[in-house]
């Protein structure tokens, strides 16, 4: 049992030397508001590259034609069509599917011809692919059905007109087409799928006035689940190859591999982190165990003169190790209180929609770690102390 008196020594001694504890105490602080502050950012990271990855499309599977038999030939029969589009909707696990085709076009744009992507979109392809309508709307099924010649543009290419394009027409290579509104991908693809930075997207069926054909390039299926998703991989490429001849060949992905990609690189730059921040702790560890050292020489006298009142072995351990503690633990509270600061006064910093993820057993294991790197370095010195002998100490000049 530490005896009050104890206490009231280790806090006197501290209140004595207040330039030299706070010094020791920085470390500490550092240490510890590094540990918060790295699995913060962290989380972040993560937070934000995942939220990337799955705004692309949620839960999303897509597929695209390969080749046939031979390198270079591909047979019309072969091709992803509306029929296969419908067989995957059918699908167990799978909420909705939709199609694309897209080619390159030109737009004129004040009397000059502005190359643009032109993508023929299927009713779902808004909902899978999670796009943002910023103006106007976006096909409804009479839109569809009666063949429309209607369109949507991209929030970059509607910069490009001088007015608002909502109503107005726009001649899209050999058509013209009404604006019925103006869109944007939800996280930026930069043109990594069929909708580039300036597209135009048109009913599906009015692809075939410039291809001749009704074919899908890339067909899309959302499952229920994320954990549908390998289940519907497998039956989209069984469906696949059971609707079209052995010797095709059908690519079938999903996102699923680089959110894990994405949470293994997250989880591997969190442990490299928290690793330099354990450093800092083991740092200023080594720093309290110097300064101590340095105070039980400095002290000699002092602990002699309390031996010989009466002072047992055990006390003066202990008096020492509560010093300490109390470095070390006031550092990480101060630490901690930093960091946490620091993360509310980024927020408003970070990206719309992007919050600070802080985690709370970061802060218990802050401060957890900073106390036992406290008392573990401090534990050489108080032991030394401890072991001074009465007579030789109140000799000590």
């Amino acid at each position: 049992m530490i005896r009050q008196e104890t206490w009231s020594v280790a806090f006197e001694a501290l209140r004595a030397n207040k330039v030299k504890a706070a010094l020791t105490m920085l470390g500490v602080i550092i240490g510890s508001a590094c540990i918060v502050l790295v699995v913060t950012v962290a989380l972040i990271g993560k937070t934000y590259v995942l939220a990337q990855i799955e705004a692309v499309g949620s839960n999303m599977v897509y597929s695209y034609y390969l080749s046939g038999a031979q390198s270079g030939q591909r047979p019309l029969a072969d091709e992803i069509s509306v029929g296969d589009l419908e067989a995957v909707s059918s699908l167990l696990h799978v909420v909705r599917a939709a199609g694309t085709y897209d080619l390159a076009s030109t737009v004129v744009v004040g009397g000059i011809a502005r190359p643009v992507s032109l993508v023929g979109v299927t009713d779902a392809f808004q909902k899978i692919r999670n796009l943002l309508v910023l103006q106007g709307r976006y096909f409804d099924p009479i839109d569809l059905e009666m063949h429309s010649k209607s369109c949507l543009i991209t929030q970059d290419l509607a910069r490009h007109f001088p007015d608002e394009m909502v109503g107005k027409e726009i001649r899209v290579g050999d058509l013209n087409f009404t604006v019925i509104g103006v869109f944007r991908e939800r996280a930026a693809t930069f043109g990594q799928t069929e909708i580039g930075v300036e597209s135009v997207i048109v009913p599906f069926s009015l692809i075939k006035y410039y291809t001749g054909n009704e074919i899908i390039k890339t067909l899309y299926a959302q499952a229920d689940s994320q954990d549908s998703v390998p289940a519907v991989t497998r039956e989209l490429q069984q469906t696949l190859k059971s609707r079209h001849r052995p010797a095709a060949s059908y690519a079938v992905l999903n996102l699923a591999s680089i959110l894990d990609a994405a949470r293994q690189i997250s989880m591997a730059l969190t442990v490299v982190l928290l690793v330099i921040g354990f450093i800092a702790l083991v740092i200023s560890g080594v720093g309290i165990m110097n300064i101590m050292l340095v105070t039980v020489t400095e002290r000699t006298r002092e602990i002699g003169l309390r031996k010989a009142v009466g002072a047992q072995r055990n006390e003066i351990l202990y008096q020492f190790l509560i010093e300490a503690l109390i470095i070390s633990g006031t550092g990480a509270i101060l630490g901690i209180s930093f960091a946490v600061g620091a993360a509310s006064l980024a927020q408003p910093f970070l990206p719309e929609g992007l919050h600070v993820p802080m985690a709370w057993w970061s802060l218990a294991v802050s401060f957890v770690v900073s106390c036992a790197t406290g008392v573990l370095f401090g534990y050489l010195p108080a032991s030394r102390a401890s072991k001074l002998q009465p007579t030789e100490s109140l000799r000590y000049e």
